[in-house]
């Protein structure tokens, strides 16, 4: 099985901690050379000094905030102006603010789709034309169960990372045959600080203790645990290795076995 990703480049967003960091590590562990694209420039700093580097690697990042894409649009830009093969994308930003549904402002959709679809797309068309050149192209897009199970609670969430699972799969269907694959990750119950932030949130909404509420939610997940974000981070950097070619526009939940679905 061909798991190397010596000589390959790849660009990981939103990889200053949780499962984009953690991704980022896996690639640099099978050999890609890994630019960070995140909004903290001491936390890339520290990111990439902390990369495994093997012969021939070199890590670097970009900075740019995911709440202005057009910061995103100069940033990826200025990156291929200078480095012009790129052969992994892994598209990934944190996701909005919960609540219901009926009480959202119109504003929370707007932001979270520039957030996540529009910048995704222009992300996407930036690097594809290298990808197609190259011969080899992997994008993937971390994004949520809910694609799959809506979570009460994160509506505009479930609303638009369904959207960018659409969207997903119609680039799948559109760039194959340039050898480029476009899958999905789609995490569970990870060890992050969203799920601490969920957790705290939950805690006191409910007025139970936060040890109780992480039992409880312990308790839906098969394996009995929550999700190391390492763990999604191996689920990604699969999908990018020569090994996976043929996998293409799905969608690969790394929840322990909780969603209700096939």
């Amino acid at each position: 099985m061909n798991l190397s990703l010596r000589g390959k480049t790849a660009i990981v967003c939103g990889s200053t901690q949780g499962i984009g960091y953690a991704t980022a590590i896996e690639l640099a562990l099978l050999g890609a050379q890994v630019t960070l694209l995140a909004r903290n420039e001491e936390k890339l700093k520290e990111a990439v000094a902390s990369l495994d580097t093997q012969q021939g690697q070199h890590h670097q990042y970009r900075v740019a905030d995911f709440t202005k894409p057009e910061e995103v649009k100069t940033a990826i830009d200025a990156y291929l102006a200078d480095f012009p093969d790129v052969h992994i994308l892994i598209n990934n930003t944190g996701g909005p603010a919960g609540g219901p549904l009926i009480d959202a402002h119109l504003d929370a959709f707007t932001q979270t789709f520039a957030a996540h679809l529009l910048n995704n797309q222009q992300l996407v068309q930036a690097v594809v034309p290298s990808m197609k050149r190259l011969g080899y192209g992997r994008i993937v897009n971390i994004i949520s169960t809910s694609v799959k199970q809506p979570i009460v609670g994160l509506g505009v969430s479930n609303t638009i990372r369904g959207a960018v699972a659409q969207w997903a799969k119609t680039l799948s269907l559109e760039i194959a045959k340039d050898g480029i694959t476009v899958n999905n990750v789609l995490p569970g119950y990870t060890k992050t600080a969203r799920l601490e932030s969920t957790l705290e949130n939950r805690s006191k909404t409910q007025q139970k203790p936060q040890a109780e509420i992480e039992a409880q939610m312990q308790a839906e997940i098969p394996i009995g645990r929550f999700i190391e974000p390492a763990e999604v981070g191996a689920a990604v950097a699969f999908l990018c290795t020569p090994a996976a070619a043929a996998i293409n526009g799905i969608n690969v939940p790394v929840d322990g076995g909780k969603t209700g679905g096939l």
